[in-house]
């Protein structure tokens, strides 16, 4: 059975889904959503992983995740999770990596169904930011913008 909880963040809210067992699901949560507090294991390592990130940015998180989609994006998602805390790379030397296109892995990244676990805020473009989540300007740019500042990869 799916269980959700939400969580208070620096960033704002977060809901985490359950299923299973295994988290299926991290994400922000709409403006003012009412808490949730975790109510099974799975629930309450994933809200305590992430309450440890943001109190350390260099937190490792190793967490039950049922990973989603196609053997691209989890091929994506595997090389987003190898790029350390404060680190960036760019959306066309990920995928040179990788041996793809920028917008296929831009793709993936907006198809990311675990945000900050599967740090995708540390993938930008060439000149500037890039996007997050689908956008490029806004209130989730600024949590992208936030997280790296966080990880002390902006300094301002």
């Amino acid at each position: 059975s799916r269980r959700e909880a939400v969580i208070p963040t620096p960033i704002g809210a977060l809901s985490l889904v359950e299923s299973g067992g295994r988290i299926i699901s991290i994400g922000f949560s709409p403006e003012s959503p009412e808490l949730v507090l975790p109510g099974t294991a799975p629930l309450e390592a994933a809200a305590n992983a992430l309450l440890g990130y943001f109190r350390d940015p260099a937190f490792c998180f190793s967490l039950p995740l049922n990973i989603p989609g196609t053997a691209y994006m989890r091929r994506v998602w595997t090389a987003l999770s190898e790029i350390p805390p404060g680190h960036i790379e760019t959306y066309g030397s990920l995928a040179r990596r990788l041996g793809s296109g920028p917008r296929a892995v831009a793709a993936a990244c907006r198809a990311n169904v675990f945000a900050i676990v599967v740090p995708c805020h540390r993938v930008v473009s060439a000149s500037g930011l890039g996007g997050y989540c689908g956008q490029t300007d806004g209130h989730l740019l600024e949590i992208k913008r936030w997280l790296l500042r966080h990880e002390g990869h902006i300094r301002e």
